[in-house]
This record gives C-alpha cells, sequence and structure tokens, in this order.
C-alpha cells in the first residue's frame, strides 16, 4: 500500500496569529498535529514543541531499540502504538517544564492527534480535541474521543451533542499536553484498507465544518491535497474563528499510485 498525504494550515479570519503546528516524516509515514493554546506566542511555542518532541522521539526509537519509553505502556496495543504514545509522553514533559522555566510562558498547552502507520497497520494516539477520523466505503467515523469538558457532558448524559456544539464551553479542555507534570494518553490501532481516507484535524476545522460536510468533501476531492484544501476553505467560508489545520492520508494500492505517476507523466510530456 502507498499513503498519500496532503496537509494545510491556516491562521483563519480571526486570530492574529496562528498556534496550530503539524508536521509529516514521509520516511517513517508518521503525522502530527496540535493545536497550541496559551496566548500570544505562547500556544505557537507549545504546540511547536510539542510537535517536534514526538517526531524526534520516534525517529530515535526506530535507529535504536535502547531509547527510553515515558510513561506506562498498554499491554493491548502493539510496540509501535506504545512508542507513539511514549513520544506524546515526553512531549507533556518538555511543554511543562519549558513553561515552569519561562513564567511568561505559565498555563501554555497542545492538543496532540498523531498518526503512525506500518503497512495495514494504523497507530493512533492523542490528548485533547484534535481529532482523527477515518472514511470507509463512504461512512465518516470520529477514531478519537475529545477531552474536553462538553464532550464529558455528553457521553455521561448531561448535554446533546446539539447542546454541546452550541455550547460557550467547547474550548474548556479536560486534558492538554503541557498543563500538568503527567499526562494520561488515548492510544489505539486500526487495520487501513485501501480506499481509506484519515483526516487528521484541529477543531478550528470541525467546529466551522460538519462531518457530512467533511465527509463529503474528501470523497468527491481528486487528490488527498485537493481535500485538505477544501476542508480549510470552507471551515473559513463559514466563519473562520479559529485556526484550521488539517492532514489527508488516502490509502492506495502501489498499483494505483504507479498509474497516477504515469497520468502526471503524461501531462507534463504532452
Amino acid at each position: 500500500m502507498r499513503i498519500q498525504a496532503g496537509a494545510r494550515t491556516d491562521l483563519g479570519r480571526v486570530r492574529k496569529n496562528n498556534e496550530d503546528c503539524y508536521e509529516i516524516e514521509p520516511a517513517l509515514n508518521l503525522y502530527v498535529l496540535s493545536d497550541g493554546m496559551g496566548g500570544q506566542a505562547h500556544g505557537e511555542v507549545a504546540s511547536k514543541l510539542a510537535v517536534q518532541t514526538i517526531v524526534t522521539h520516534c525517529q530515535q526509537a526506530e535507529n535504536s531499540r535502547a531509547t527510553p519509553v515515558f510513561g506506562e505502556p498498554q499491554p493491548d496495543v502493539s510496540e509501535r502504538t506504545n512508542r507513539l504514545a511514549s513520544a506524546i509522553h515526553l512531549a507533556n514533559r518538555k511543554v511543562f517544564e519549558a513553561a515552569a522555566a519561562n513564567a511568561e510562558q505559565k498555563g501554555m498547552g497542545a492538543t496532540i492527534v498523531a498518526a503512525w502507520i506500518e503497512g495495514q497497520r494504523l497507530s493512533l494516539a492523542h490528548v485533547g480535541d484534535s481529532r482523527a477520523y477515518l472514511l470507509r466505503a463512504g461512512s465518516l467515523d470520529q477514531l478519537t474521543a475529545d477531552h474536553s469538558l462538553v464532550a464529558e457532558k455528553v457521553r455521561v448524559g448531561i448535554l446533546t451533542p446539539q447542546e454541546a456544539d452550541a455550547s460557550e464551553l467547547q474550548s474548556v479542555l479536560t486534558r492538554a499536553v503541557g498543563t500538568n507534570a503527567t499526562i494520561q494518553v488515548d492510544a489505539d490501532e486500526q487495520m487501513l484498507l485501501a480506499g481509506d481516507s484519515l483526516l487528521l484535524c484541529s477543531d478550528g476545522l470541525t467546529r466551522m465544518v460538519t462531518d457530512p460536510e467533511i465527509a463529503s468533501t474528501l470523497l468527491t476531492s481528486t487528490s488527498a491535497q485537493e481535500a485538505a484544501d477544501r476542508l480549510v476553505e470552507l471551515a473559513n467560508e463559514n466563519g473562520g474563528l479559529d485556526n484550521v489545520s488539517v492532514i489527508v492520508l488516502r490509502v492506495l494500492q502501489k498499483s494505483e499510485g504507479m498509474l497516477e505517476r504515469l497520468k502526471v507523466w503524461k501531462r507534463n510530456s504532452g
């Protein structure tokens, strides 16, 4: 299988600075997205530090099995998935220590959603309300559960999903990277199939664009990058109240990848 990736981040129409950050590491099939918080430039510091820490830790683990593991491993997931969770535990420590060392950055933090793909296995880990979605056979499923106050109230039946969408407390997180010395990381695995699309996104997308709109965009776009661009455009068209970042991944058979390259060669040569 081959992964086709597209990504985009945007300031939105209201914010003065972009606190989102993402990184794609093609050599590892590693994809990390973060939404920083803390005001002024501090959210940017938190998200960038978290993303860079996760990518570096995973790279080091690929090169050396002696790389330390942070956090308590989960017995029901693979070594790679536990390594991804370990990277988020380390990112939490780095952001927390940076905030403690700099009074101006006190209280900064970030969400994280990260995907690491090996063969057909998707390792997924997250903290906060940045999400992962899987589109399969036309059906869109949210793979992550938001760590937010309103999401918790929906899960216990205090709020309906519609009431949660209208709540002024949507931005109140119950977990975030860097706000405490330790963090609980949710980690899971999925088996990917040819034809699947995977979306990682910040809440700047999901507060502005409905799930049906997301599904339709993923289905009708001709490439992962076109889908990423269109989703960001939709968020801005619908108000753009926050920074918005998306990573779109398409799972292709290798033969599909060869066919796409042939089509590009034909266009370029004639």
